[in-house]
């Protein structure tokens, strides 16, 4: 819906980039150095939360 109206007012994606200071390689890049970034970091969240939550798992009481 919105990219119909924005191409019948004539305004594409590299416009949009262009008016924000970007290209689409500078925003391919920054895209990827957020990945860079996030997985390591959900990988040491999920080192830790998981065991947690399995301790708890097992240590409950059993429901009746």
């Amino acid at each position: 819906m919105v990219g119909v109206v924005l191409s019948a007012i004539d305004i594409t994606a590299a416009d949009l980039l262009s008016k924000i200071g970007l290209t689409p390689e500078s925003l391919w890049q920054h895209i990827q150095t957020g990945v860079a970034w996030a997985i390591p970091n959900i990988i040491l969240g999920s080192l830790i939360v998981v065991p947690v939550w399995i301790v708890i798992y097992l240590f409950r009481p059993p429901r009746a």
